[in-house]
């Protein structure tokens, strides 16, 4: 159980980012699980740019496939530093753009449940 200090994972990204047909944030959750960190989530937002400038953004009666991601990962500082390697081996594979940010997580409480 985690308890007390911890850190967030931040993932910017696209949806329509890729590596061969997954999409890369499907990789990365599905790494995510695979080490066992204490969860994930996936935000997609409704408009936003990048590095490059462009603005992805939801269209009234149409939508984007190129919306922006974050996700986010909250778990024991050690548990996120040992996964930040397998991250950026999935932004090489996939040859996207994007930031990875992390930062100081106070964890209050933490209800977990088994399936």
């Amino acid at each position: 159980m985690i308890k007390g200090e911890a850190k967030l994972l931040r993932i910017f990204l696209g949806e329509s980012d890729k590596i061969g047909s997954v999409p890369v944030y499907e990789k990365i959750l599905v790494e995510a699980r695979k080490e066992e960190l204490a969860g994930a989530t996936v935000y997609r937002g409704i408009s936003g740019f990048g590095a490059n400038s462009v603005i992805h953004k939801a269209k009234f009666l149409t939508m984007s496939d190129d919306l922006p991601l974050v996700i986010e990962i909250v778990d024991e500082v050690e548990r996120i530093e040992k996964f930040i390697p397998s991250l950026k081996k999935i932004f090489d594979e996939s040859n996207i753009g994007g930031l990875i940010t992390m930062e100081k997580a106070d964890i209050i409480k933490l209800n977990a449940t088994k399936p």
